[in-house]
């Protein structure tokens, strides 16, 4: 007798629900979406992310302090941790980390942010959310000052096969978005071929980084499978797998239900 074949679950383990935030979720269910986790990257954000974690099914949320808004310092890093006091019941910090490209914050501000987020999480025993670009060598270093958390996640990765091998020796794991279904991105295709299967993730980063076919689009949680899809072809497997592979990254590094679960 043959077997049914099983539907697809996807986790979008990293985006915005900045817009439509209960329309997206809905949608994104309908395509087999079973969890989305709704990113903080300020205290404004991240509240707003709880908010919506407890009243949207499948939804999970994160608090941080993003790079670009470093410059607001130990007072709103002390305002997240307030959050957690308060019985806020996040997934995971972040996201935090080094961004050296836009520079919108200071660098010694970025890295005294990061730090002090990297130290939050090993405090309450959460998941890291890092963001990391043109800073590998700083935010190696700073990870390593600090420790490296149990379930550490580089977000978007955009580095190539050294850097996924140096985020693979300290512990952590490896998110890609729809950047690695970009035709310039060969070397981010490489990286998603050697990450063993239970050291990565599938993420859209939406309302950004829309991926093929959907580039120049706004963004959709609902599109993660696209960007499974691109991962599966640069593993050589089929894409159901990279969907069961990820989403049971996902449950475990974040602490989620099982798949469909509110």
């Amino acid at each position: 007798m043959n077997s049914v074949p099983q539907p697809e679950i996807w986790v979008d383990s990293h985006c915005h629900l900045w817009n439509g935030g209960a329309e997206l979720v809905a949608e994104a269910r309908q395509d087999g979406v079973a969890w989305i986790v709704d990113i903080g990257t300020d205290v404004e954000h991240s509240i707003a992310a709880l908010d919506r974690a407890r009243t949207l099914s499948g939804v999970a949320a994160t608090i941080g302090l993003h790079p670009h808004d470093a410059d607001e310092g130990p007072a709103a890093l002390d305002a997240l941790e307030q959050l957690i006091a308060a019985g806020e019941r996040p997934v995971a910090i972040g996201e935090c980390g080094l961004d050296y490209y836009y520079e919108h914050s200071d660098r010694e501000a970025q890295r005294a942010a990061f730090a002090a987020q990297i130290a939050m999480a090993h405090r309450y025993e959460l998941a890291l959310v890092i963001h990391s670009r043109d800073a590998w060598e700083d935010t190696f270093d700073v990870l390593d000052a600090e420790g490296v958390p149990p379930r550490t996640v580089f977000h978007c990765f955009t580095g190539g096969p050294d850097e996924a091998r140096a985020a693979l020796d300290r512990g952590a794991s490896v998110s890609f978005s729809g950047i690695v279904s970009f035709r310039n991105a060969a070397e981010i295709r490489d990286a998603a071929a050697l990450v063993p299967a239970d050291r990565y993730l599938v993420e859209t980063d939406a309302p950004y980084l829309a991926p093929v076919p959907r580039r120049g689009k706004q963004n959709r949680p609902s599109w993660v499978r696209f960007v499974g899809e691109a991962v599966a072809s640069a593993r050589g497997v089929p894409a159901g797998q990279v969907a069961a592979e990820t989403t049971a990254n996902a449950v475990r590094i974040f602490g989620l239900g099982e798949p469909g679960a509110s």
